[in-house]
């Protein structure tokens, strides 16, 4: 029989606050709690005044890393021994410091990579993220330890991704949903893989698109699975 989760969750947040709070309520949904009482006890810090962090990689603004670092130990003193942190980007910059926590964080891209070998039948998938987790390389270096392969979007496709992800972080779904509709059917038509969701913005876009559910890996969904199965031990 279950038992209420043991460890306290720490959730770093507003990156963006759209993604986040989605996250959360997966979070919820997915809990095998019967009431209440039985869900976790999360401590969040929303920060929406992080910098961005794919412009931090592409070096056309602030490195958010001190921001980031600074909200992550403050979780830590507050209570949360266990971290999540529902942006993928953000982690190349954690895991400049990754070893320096003094409790576990639950890594979004190693959860989705994970996923993402489990739902492919064959063994890569597209994947979608913003240009700064494009760049930084983190998804595909994470996906060759596990013996796993990201097909990658062109140019041109990888320019809408990103302006989709924008819409989403401005709550324009609806826009977000046409735009990533129209890219992953481009991509389908090349190869007809899943699409790995590498930034935490894609799956609200994905989910107003009216795509198949079951083709998709959300980081969002990853991430939520990955931490009730170390607060409830399953």
């Amino acid at each position: 029989m279950l038992s209420k989760p043991v460890k306290t969750l720490g959730v770093l947040g507003g990156m963006g606050p759209a993604a986040c709070a989605e996250f959360l309520r997966i979070l919820a949904r997915d809990a095998p709690a019967k009431d209440d009482s039985m869900h976790p006890k999360i401590i969040m810090l929303s920060d929406p005044d992080t910098p961005d962090r794919s412009d931090g990689i592409m070096g056309l603004g602030q490195d958010p890393e001190p921001v980031i670092r600074k909200n992550l130990f403050k979780l830590i003193d507050w209570g949360a021994d266990l971290l999540a942190v529902p942006c993928n980007t953000a982690h190349y910059f954690i895991d400049r410091f990754r070893d320096e926590l003094p409790v576990q964080l639950v890594h979004i891209v190693e959860s989705t990579v994970e996923a993402a070998k489990e739902l492919s039948k064959g063994n890569c998938s597209w994947l979608l993220a913003t240009d700064g987790t494009q760049k930084s390389l983190i998804y595909p270096v994470c996906a060759e330890k596990m013996n796993y392969h990201f097909l990658k979007p062109s140019h041109e496709q990888q320019d809408k991704i990103q302006s989709c992800i924008r819409f989403v972080k401005a709550g324009d779904l609806h826009t977000a949903g046409e735009v990533i509709k129209s890219v992953i059917q481009e991509l389908w038509h090349e190869r007809d893989v899943p699409v790995t969701m590498g930034c935490t913005e894609l799956p609200l876009a994905y989910a107003a698109s009216g795509l198949p559910d079951n083709k998709q890996v959300s980081s969002l969904k990853a991430l939520s699975d990955a931490c009730l199965k170390i607060l409830y031990e399953i």
